[in-house]
Formats: structure tokens, sequence, C-alpha cells
């Protein structure tokens, strides 16, 4: 990104935009669909969202960055956590959600469809 890369305001929203697998560019390169953020009234930086379908690889990527280990390699109540997870995060609205989950988590589309019925199944917390 070109511009005030070191301004506190983008070293403070960047952790953000990292998480959302979003890109940070100069204010004056933002399109119509960018986000344009402002610091006591000036613009310092613009935010360029990521696709859907990108989000969903990104969301997968940092599961297995915080675990440590491959997705396909968690025992089998992590995977369910796992897609219990990405459930609360909509990632099963995405076209090919279930797929590409069942293909992260190294197992068959029907296991991701049995872990989220299991939930749905589950009587309310005590």
């Amino acid at each position: 990104m070109s511009g005030p890369e070191d301004h506190p305001f983008v070293s403070a929203v960047k952790p953000l935009v990292d998480a959302m697998g979003g890109e940070m560019i100069a204010p004056e390169r933002a399109r119509g669909d960018d986000v344009v953020l402002s610091w006591e009234g000036r613009e310092v930086v613009a935010v360029r969202l990521p696709h859907l379908s990108d989000s969903l690889d990104h969301i997968l990527a940092d599961l297995q960055r915080r675990h440590g280990v491959p997705l396909a390699d968690l025992d089998r109540r992590t995977k369910q956590s796992v897609v219990r997870l990405l459930e609360q995060r909509g990632a099963f609205s995405v076209r090919h959600g279930v797929e590409t989950v069942a293909g992260a988590l190294g197992v068959s589309r029907f296991t991701v469809y049995n872990y989220l019925n299991r939930e749905k199944d589950a009587p309310p917390p005590a």
C-alpha cells in the first residue's frame, strides 16, 4: 500500500483487516465497493473487502494456523466444534461451502451435514 502505512490508525485496524482477508490500499486508489476509513476528518486508508468465497478459504486457513495442524488432522470432537464455529460465521451460506469445509476437514459432505444436524438435535444447555 502506498501512503501512510505508519499512521497509528492504520496500525490499529490492520489486525482486523488481516483477519477478514481484506487488503489495505491508499484512499485515492479506492473503488466504489471499497471502504474508505477516516481519522480526524482525513481519509487515511481504504479497505478492499474479499469476495465471499475467498473469505471462507481465509477463515479455514486462519483456523488451521490457530490449531497448529492441518484441519484434517484434528480429532472428531474438534472437527465438530470447527463446523459449529463455521456455521455461526455463515460458512454454509456460501456456494459450495459444505464441500469446501468437508475437503479442509478431510471428511465427507455427509459427515459435515451430520455434524450440523447433531448440533441442532442437541438439547439446550442447562
